[in-house]
C-alpha cells in the first residue's frame, strides 16, 4: 500500500489557507517527498506526520517555491540527531544549488547523496520502488515524476509441487529470490504466474502540456498536476510563463487514461479553484480540486 498526501496546494508563495505545492508519500517505512518550498514542514506537522522517515527528497526544478524550504527541513532532521543518510534527486546543478542552500545549515550530523538527472528521462531504483523522472516544459530545466510498485505473479503450488521444489524454498522464491543449491537452481519464474498490475503514481507541475506527460502517466492509478488558472481567460497567460490551466490538466488526464485526477499548485489569485470544477468534469468526470493535506491510500487490486 502506498500513503499519499498533497501537503500544500499552492504556486509562486505561501498563503495563510494553503502551503505550497509539495507530496510526500509513505512506502514500507520509509518515505518520499516531491518538492520542499517555504512552509513544508509546517504542512507535514499539520498532516501529522513525520520527518524522520524521509530518506528521498525529490524537485522538480529550483524555483524557489519549489526549494525553499530545504534548508530548514534540513535543519529540523539535524536537530532530531539523525544519522541516516538523505538522499536528493533533481535537476542538472542540483549538488550546486542544494550547497548555496545549506550556507545557513552547513554542518548535518547525515550524508547528503546527490542523485542527479541526465537527459530527458532517467530511472532510480529505491526503497522497493521505481522512480521514473521525466522532462516536461517549463522555462528552466524542469521534471515530472512517476513512482511504480511493481507486483509478482501469483504463486503456482501445482508448478511447484510438479517441479518438486521443496517447501522450504517457496517463501523466497515467492520473495523473487533465487536459490542455488546442490540439486540445481531454483528461480522466481519457475513457480510466480504472469506479473500482476501493481501501484502507479505521477506528479507533475510548473510546465505546458507535452507528450512525455501523457506517456509516463498513462494509466495511474492517481495523476497530480499543476493547475495554475481555472479561469478561461488565463489561457494566454498560462502559455506565456509556460503553465496550465485547469482544462488542460484535465486533457492530459483523459489521453492518459488514468484513474483519478488532482489538480494542484494554484495561483494566488485562484482562492475558489472548486468552483471551476464542473467544467473541468466535463472533459475528465474523475478529477478533484487538490487541497493542502488531500490524502489517499493507493492499494494493489483485490484479486478475484
Amino acid at each position: 500500500m502506498l500513503d499519499v498526501c498533497l501537503l500544500g496546494s499552492g504556486g509562486m508563495m505561501p498563503l495563510p489557507y494553503r502551503w505550497l505545492t509539495s507530496l510526500m508519500v509513505r512506502y514500507n517505512g520509509s518515505s518520499l517527498l516531491i518538492d520542499c518550498g517555504e512552509g513544508t514542514q509546517i504542512a507535514i506537522k499539520e498532516k501529522g506526520w513525520s520527518f524522520k522517515p524521509v530518506d528521498v527528497i525529490c524537485f522538480t526544478h529550483y524555483h524557489g517555491d519549489h526549494i525553499s524550504g530545504l534548508p530548514g527541513l534540513l535543519l529540523t532532521m539535524g536537530n532530531a540527531d539523525r544519522t541516516e543518510p538523505l538522499t536528493l534527486i533533481g535537476p542538472k546543478g542540483l549538488e550546486r544549488v542544494v550547497n548555496a542552500l545549506r550556507v545557513i545549515a552547513p554542518e548535518l550530523p547525515f550524508p547528503i547523496l546527490f542523485r542527479e538527472i541526465n537527459g530527458p528521462e532517467e530511472e532510480f531504483c529505491l526503497n522497493g520502488y521505481r522512480l521514473k523522472a521525466f522532462k516536461v516544459n517549463h522555462n528552466v530545466l524542469c521534471y515530472g515524476y512517476t513512482l511504480e510498485l511493481d507486483r509478482a505473479g501469483k504463486f503456482q503450488l501445482e508448478e511447484a509441487v510438479r517441479l518438486n521444489i521443496p517447501k522450504k524454498y517457496w517463501s523466497r522464491l515467492q520473495k523473487g529470490e533465487t536459490i542455488e543449491t546442490e540439486e540445481g537452481t531454483y528461480t522466481p519464474d519457475m513457480v510466480l504466474g504472469a506479473a500482476r498490475r501493481g501501484i502507479r503514481l505521477t506528479y507533475c507541475t510548473d510546465t505546458r502540456p507535452v507528450q512525455a506527460i501523457v506517456d509516463h502517466a498513462m494509466h495511474s492509478d492517481l495523476f497530480i498536476c499543476e493547475g495554475m488558472y481555472g479561469e478561461k481567460d488565463k489561457e494566454a497567460k498560462a502559455k506565456e510563463h509556460r503553465h496550465m490551466t485547469f482544462y488542460e490538466a484535465a486533457q492530459l488526464a483523459k489521453d492518459a487514461e488514468v484513474k483519478e485526477l488532482w489538480l494542484t499548485h494554484y495561483s494566488p489569485s485562484l482562492t475558489r479553484p472548486e468552483e471551476y470544477m464542473e467544467e473541468v468534469q466535463k472533459i475528465f468526470p474523475a478529477a478533484k480540486a487538490g487541497k493542502d493535506r488531500m490524502s489517499a491510500e493507493l492499494d494493489f487490486e483485490k484479486e478475484e
